[in-house]
């Protein structure tokens, strides 16, 4: 008789999650579906209120969970934070922003917000948590949330493009930096999704259009259609990928 090969796991029973920005948005998802595929799930960000309804709703569903208050563009805050926990076998850096106007227009402090978010912060979490992974000797996995701009361009989005091709080129170089202790790194790249930051943008006149004209779906994208590739990148099931990107576009990088 044949012998069928074993097949992909996705459980994360036993594993601690550590999510940045996990107060809404794609880090809320993130933490629901890590949480349901069985982790512990760490919920960061910079507002206790947000963070106390986001673990009694995990905790209502039998997650178990902890909220951490912190301002991931602290190194010093995030190195501690870290450093008194126990080691988190995952990671998902979420936190990040967009100021999108035309670069002859943004200030010096849209610049500064936008990399300390998306780029610096990004950093130091994955720095202070694969520090600790290498100290204990366990394998992890680290996923950052970039975007489909951290593979194209587009106008109004200099400043973000920039952040996302940087969070790009750290994850390919990280991910040869860990390889061999088996800690894995990839980036996950949505297109426009439905959320609380892509409100506003979707609903100024005409945007929505163009988003969907731009995408061979033809439409926006949704929060649970990111969830199940957060999983994927976390768990064993994604065992051979490090320092890649999974798309989750559309198709708008395909053009």
């Amino acid at each position: 008789m044949i012998a069928l090969p074993k097949g992909p796991d996705f459980r994360l029973d036993g594993r601690r999650a550590l999510v940045t920005g996990g107060s809404g948005g794609i880090g809320l998802a993130a933490a629901a579906a890590l949480g349901r595929a069985g982790a512990h799930v760490t919920v960061a960000a910079r507002r206790e209120p947000e963070l106390a309804q986001v673990c009694d709703a995990l905790r209502a569903e039998g997650i178990g969970c902890a909220p951490l208050v912190l301002d991931v563009t602290d190194s010093a805050a995030v190195d501690q934070a870290v450093a008194h926990a126990e080691p988190f076998d995952i990671l998902v850096n979420n936190a990040g922003m967009n100021r999108p106007k035309p670069l002859v227009e943004q200030s010096d402090e849209d610049i500064d917000a936008v990399l300390d978010l998306n780029v610096k912060a990004a950093f130091y979490t994955s720095r202070a948590v694969s520090r600790r992974l290498l100290q204990e000797g366990r394998a992890g996995s680290i996923v950052n949330v970039s975007s489909q701009m951290g593979h194209v361009g587009s106008p109004r989005r200099t400043l973000y493009c920039a952040s996302k091709h940087a969070l790009e080129g750290m994850t390919r170089a990280l991910a040869w930096e860990l390889g061999a202790a088996n800690i894995r790194v990839n980036t996950v790249c949505p297109t426009f999704i439905e959320t609380p930051m892509t409100a506003g943008m979707l609903e100024q006149p005409g945007f929505r259009d163009w988003v969907c004209a731009r995408n061979a779906l033809g439409r926006v994208g949704r929060l649970d259609e990111v969830m199940g590739a957060i999983v994927f990148l976390a768990s064993d099931a994604s065992s051979l990928m490090t320092g890649s990107a999974l798309m989750l576009d559309a198709g708008w990088t395909a053009a």
